[in-house]
């Protein structure tokens, strides 16, 4: 029998920058949701990529002094590399910049342009860079870009038009009809009662104000707008081909089951890519989930907020499992997520160390210490037995109801409910008591087969969010994971058969302390420097600026001034005289350090006395927060008394 189809896509991550824990639960989620329907029977196709044109990446490249393509190679290299850090199983990554797509793009616009869907006009509105979105000016909020909250533009270009009006009833038509098209029903709601139902205007989707972009063909002025451009992903990754040649997996496996992308561009997919696939008379997607943020602690993660947590550096600290699981298990159905390393510690001591990984170790451990772990399924059962497998059966149900709708965070706490109700059951039945007797051994020897048993069931279902931990337990239990069709009954962990002899400790507990420093170590290599606040002083105008005269002095004398800790007493010479000079800087120089330095000095101060020592002049220093000073000396040798202007 063939397998059913499955084609679920992440958004493509843009190529700004390295992706923080934010940007990658999603690719973690969406692997989530992958392994579960391949557990679940499906035949899976799971596609990621990377979006790379843009006003943004041209100039993120020309301040990085490459050509806009290798800046996207790096980038999306890079991407690529955290994608699979976190054991991610996806089959396809797609990059905008394939040739293929590009040519796919040029066709798809070309079609559209020519049947009247897409026509020439002018765009005159607010343009946010980072988002690369235009905005009226009653879109914006305080002045700013809706969706970022950054600065916008004014904007005036030549541009091409995608007709959104001409489609806007059979759009609400379909959402209508289709109520499980647009996932979280809040994201619906907010999609239908802000944009459509209040009127769409036609979409801006060429620009002619950067050139890093897929060139509009018959018009070399234009390159084809991002959203055209990187929507396009979803069907030209398949193979589609708008002359319909397509590929066979484009015929096998669209419709997309699902797009999961993060809420901040389901406007996007929701109504600008609907319409797009309307005009091109291509079927929609059944379903787009518009997942909720993982925030820092402080708010959303930002490189400008200095609160940035990338998911390599989780994973050097905690393990990939432990940091999919928190990601997974911490976030809300359709509310933001809260991420900070302390939280993180909290989850992996408590649930990841004492209920998983102890309830694991004693189990194996006990069954080597009472029969050298051999497994044996004696069938002496008791009335506390029945809770157990009751528990353990109805497990893979729930787990099941809860995917099917997305709610991945809940059937997670299936699994570890499952989990905490065996640890509950060594309690119960006490196995070092029953092995003090004799007379009870049939009876130990079921309790821990019956343990194995539902150890291996919770496994296979961790399987699909906890990949690597899954395959360790299931290999120290010497067994394979479960099929689905085989959790529906208890007992069939083979009889007789034997666990490892050696158990591994899958989730040690964590120091918060320790965690804590790493943390900030990280954070302080992430900041790079420390720029010191200075208090802005009145502006002055070039005719107070020369009213200072500074010159190049040479110091070829210099003491410690008694009776004062900061000071220094230095002889200078400034062309044809000596002048001596008081200074607050012995915490940072000693005296033979001063002698011979070539310095700024400010020759037209007025002296003053600093502990009854006549001072006159001034050597100019810089100091920072960090209570650093450095004299400021010449990276040339001038002749004392020349001029500094």
């Amino acid at each position: 029998m063939e397998k059913k189809k499955y084609y679920l896509t992440t958004a493509i991550a843009y190529t700004s920058g390295k992706p923080h824990i934010g940007n990658t639960y999603e690719i973690v989620l969406a692997d989530s949701i992958a392994r579960y329907k391949r557990l679940e029977g499906y035949d899976v196709k799971f596609q990621t990529g990377t979006d790379e044109h843009g006003q943004k990446i041209e100039l993120k490249a020309a301040e990085a002094s490459v050509t806009p393509k290798q800046f996207v190679d790096d980038v999306s290299t890079e991407i690529k590399r955290i994608w699979d850090l976190m054991n991610t199983s996806y089959d396809k990554f797609i990059r905008t910049t394939d040739d293929y797509h590009e040519k796919q793009v040029q066709k798809i616009f070309k079609k559209l342009y020519e049947q009247g869907d897409i026509y020439k006009g002018h765009y005159e509105g607010m343009y946010c860079t980072p988002c690369e979105s235009f905005f009226t000016p009653s879109q914006l909020v305080d002045g700013k870009c809706p969706d970022c909250g950054r600065e916008c533009q004014a904007a005036q270009e030549e541009a091409y038009f995608l007709k959104l009006s001409k489609y806007t009833d059979r759009l609400i038509e379909h959402i209508n009809t289709h109520p499980e098209f647009i996932q979280p029903e809040s994201r619906k709601n907010e999609m239908m009662n802000n944009f459509i139902l209040a009127g769409l205007q036609d979409l801006c989707v060429s620009r002619t104000s950067f050139k890093w972009g897929v060139p509009v063909d018959f018009d070399d002025k234009h390159v084809v707008y991002v959203w055209i451009d990187a929507l396009s992903n979803y069907i030209t990754g398949l193979g589609y081909d708008v002359d319909g040649n397509h590929d066979n997996l484009y015929n096998e496996y669209w419709p997309a089951d699902l797009h999961l992308i993060g809420k901040d561009i389901l406007r996007f997919h929701t109504i600008y890519w609907p319409i797009m696939l309307m005009a091109l008379d291509v079927p929609l997607p059944k379903q787009i989930f518009g997942h909720p943020w993982l925030l820092q602690g402080d708010g959303k993660m930002s490189k400008s907020k200095g609160n940035v947590i990338y998911a390599d550096d989780l994973v050097d600290v905690f393990g990939v499992d432990a940091v999919r699981f928190f990601v997974l298990h911490e976030m809300p159905f359709e509310s933001d997520g809260i991420i900070t390393w302390d939280l993180v510690v909290e989850r992996v001591n408590s649930e990841l160390a004492n209920t998983l990984g102890n309830l694991v170790n004693r189990t194996i451990s006990m069954s080597n210490k009472y029969f050298g772990g051999v497994v044996n399924n004696k069938g002496v059962s008791e009335e506390v037995d029945n809770d157990l497998k009751k528990v353990v059966l109805d497990t893979p149900v729930k787990v099941a109801q809860k995917m099917e709708k997305l709610r991945v965070a809940d059937a997670i706490t299936e699994i570890f409910t499952l989990f905490k109700r065996c640890n509950k059951y060594i309690d119960e039945t006490m196995p070092w008591a029953l092995a003090k007797e004799e007379d009870k051994a049939e009876r130990l020897e079921t309790v821990l087969y019956n343990l194995i048993e539902s150890i291996t069931i919770g496994a296979s279902l961790l399987e699909a969010f906890l990949p690597e931990t899954s395959e360790k337990i299931l290999k120290q239990l010497n067994t394979v994971k479960r099929n689905l069709d085989d959790m529906t009954e208890f007992g069939k962990y083979p009889s007789g058969n034997k666990v490892t002899d050696a158990p591994e400790i899958l989730f040690a507990r964590l120091d918060a302390k320790e965690v804590l420093a790493k943390a900030e170590e990280i954070k302080k290599a992430q900041a790079g420097p420390k720029y010191p606040e200075v208090e802005p002083k009145a502006e002055i105008t070039i005719e107070d600026f020369d009213k200072i005269q500074l010159q190049v002095g040479e110091v070829i004398a210099c003491e410690k001034v008694k009776k004062a800790k900061k000071l220094l007493v230095s002889q200078i010479r400034i062309g044809n005289e000596v002048r001596q000079i008081v200074s607050g800087i012995a915490l940072h120089y000693e005296p033979e350090q001063m002698v011979g330095k070539k310095v700024a000095v400010v020759t037209n101060l007025k002296p003053c006395k600093l502990c009854g020592i006549e001072s006159q002049g001034m050597i100019l220093a810089a100091s920072d927060d960090e209570n650093n000073l450095s004299v400021l000396t010449l990276d040339k040798d001038m002749i004392s008394g020349s001029e500094i202007c």
